[in-house]
């Protein structure tokens, strides 16, 4: 039997192979100019994200934040570690530090600018989920866990999604800010403003995801 969906494979790979591609560029670029238009960035990749399925981007947000309270819950029962493993060398650790400043500007960068170039609320998150990765390897896990609790970023957290599905759910309802001059850095409507509260929510969830590893595994 397996012969017979090899078969079939190779014939529907083959039917991809020598059936040429009958939709147009000028379509596709045509499309792209529509997104463009009806969004008011330059990030058409944005203006997908958060205008033309911005419906499911809620659900996607909404999810990373149960995947957050997850991790949360099913640690909660686990012994926490005594021995908590990290950089001990000095070059290590200043490598570390440097590659979070980098990360952490990075981020700053595709979550402001993301609607004019290539980046965004989530690639934005990463980088900033990154960098406090990298300090925390190379910091006192107590200290870590103080700054948390010091600055209510578990607070934060739940805070940005609540404003995030707040702003969607004005903005699916037709209401919709002013989208300025195409380009300009204010512009695009809600879009920047969505944008950063989804890097305030990857990263400060990406925050408290590494702080209950490394306090319930030891390590990341």
């Amino acid at each position: 039997m397996k012969w017979v969906y090899i078969a079939a494979g190779v014939v529907l790979y083959c039917i991809f192979m020598i059936i040429p591609n009958t939709v147009s560029n000028t379509l596709d670029i045509a499309i792209v100019q529509s997104i463009v238009e009806d969004s008011g960035v330059p990030n058409a990749v944005t203006g997908i994200i958060l205008r033309n399925r911005l419906y499911d981007t809620i659900f996607e947000v909404v999810v990373f934040t149960i995947a957050v309270m997850g991790a949360r819950f099913l640690l909660a029962d686990e012994k926490p570690l005594s021995n908590i493993y990290q950089f001990t060398d000095q070059p290590s650790i200043i490598l570390a530090r440097l590659g979070a400043t980098i990360c952490a500007l990075v981020g700053i960068e595709l979550a402001i600018r993301g609607h004019l170039s290539p980046g965004g609320g989530f690639a934005a998150g990463v980088a900033g989920g990154t960098a406090i990765g990298l300090v925390a390897i190379t910091s006192s896990t107590d200290s870590m866990q103080a700054i948390y609790k010091r600055w209510n970023a578990a607070r934060w957290e739940k805070v940005s999604v609540l404003v995030f599905i707040l702003l969607a759910v004005i903005t699916l309802s037709g209401l919709e800010l002013p989208y300025g001059q195409l380009g300009a850095l204010i512009s695009g409507g809600i879009i920047p403003i969505l944008n950063i509260l989804v890097a305030i929510k990857v990263s400060l969830g990406s925050w408290a995801v590494i702080l209950l590893f490394i306090h319930y595994r030891g390590l990341l």
